[in-house]
């Protein structure tokens, strides 16, 4: 079964980022924030045209749901990338506390450049920014300690811009979830609607459950160490292997829910996006 394209660019997003835009030029450092199963996908094509000179932090959140090996794997080939990522997992304050040295580390030169020119130190000004859904406002909850913005598993609770000031060090801006205007890039799309990092309107649940399966069989067929297919079979008592994923599902359908395709496919894409198929990257280190 074909895809329809994905697309999603709501209003709130596009008016979002024209402040974004401007509020960059009073920020000191950048805190971007990407999924860590889809590490790739959640790259915003525009975010290193806007950020300029300026510092920027790689966090990639949501580490508890991607097996330490693949972790490892991404480690070194953003090391050799020359980056520095720093591997979250915002919901649980899991890599906060490095995070919030890191931010604070990160504005020292500008403080510095502010007292050789005789001006007394301000506190560094952070700016969270990444794909709607991806963790930003429960990464902003835990450096403070306290929950201060919105945090839900479901894209577009973020609508306006936000400044929040962590300690006498550091202030936060919370900013709407970014997102290119056109998703050229659809299997990256697919991936933003498997993992919920985009909204619904964006896209066929049954046609990107499908074609979750048949993503989880090309994954397995291209490497070894990660048998995503067996967390399926364990979970539903049915061995995805061959089938396509348009057949996987009108089956999980007649075994789960009394033939409920629709209620299949969100039952199969909630057990995902919650953990309870266990940990998985959906994506390769590229060549």
């Amino acid at each position: 079964m074909a895809s329809p394209s994905i697309q999603w660019y709501p209003g709130h997003i596009a008016k979002a980022e024209r402040a974004l835009v401007e509020q960059l030029k009073r920020v000191d450092v950048v805190l971007e924030v990407r999924d860590a199963r889809i590490p790739l996908s959640t790259e915003h094509p525009q975010v290193s045209r806007w950020i300029g000179e300026r510092q920027r932090l790689l966090i990639l959140n949501r580490v508890d749901m991607v097996p330490d090996p693949a972790r490892q794997r991404w480690q070194s080939w953003f090391v050799a990338q020359g980056e520095t990522p720093y591997w979250a997992n915002a919901k649980q304050g899991k890599g906060i506390a490095a995070i919030a040295q890191a931010a604070q580390q990160a504005g020292s030169a500008m403080n510095q450049r502010r007292r050789d020119r005789g001006m007394r130190p301000r506190p560094v000004r952070a700016v969270v920014i990444g794909f709607p859904n991806v963790g930003k406002s429960a990464l902003i909850n835990r450096l403070l300690n306290r929950k201060v913005v919105e945090s839900a598993r479901r894209a577009g609770v973020t609508r306006q811009l936000r400044w929040v000031r962590i300690s006498d060090q550091l202030e936060l801006l919370d900013a709407p979830g970014v997102i290119p205007a056109h998703l050229t890039d659809q299997e990256a799309a697919l991936k933003l609607a498997i993992c919920d990092d985009i909204g619904e309107a964006a896209y066929d649940t049954q046609r990107v459950a499908a074609a979750f399966v048949d993503l989880l069989k090309q994954l397995d067929a291209a490497e070894s160490g990660q048998p995503r297919l067996q967390a399926l079979q364990k979970r539903f008592g049915l061995d995805p292997a061959d089938y396509s994923g348009e057949t996987y599902l009108v089956l999980l359908a007649e075994t789960q829910v009394q033939g409920d395709v629709e209620r299949a496919a969100r039952q199969l894409l909630t057990d995902f996006r919650r953990g309870s198929l266990g940990e998985m990257s959906l994506e390769q280190i590229p060549d």
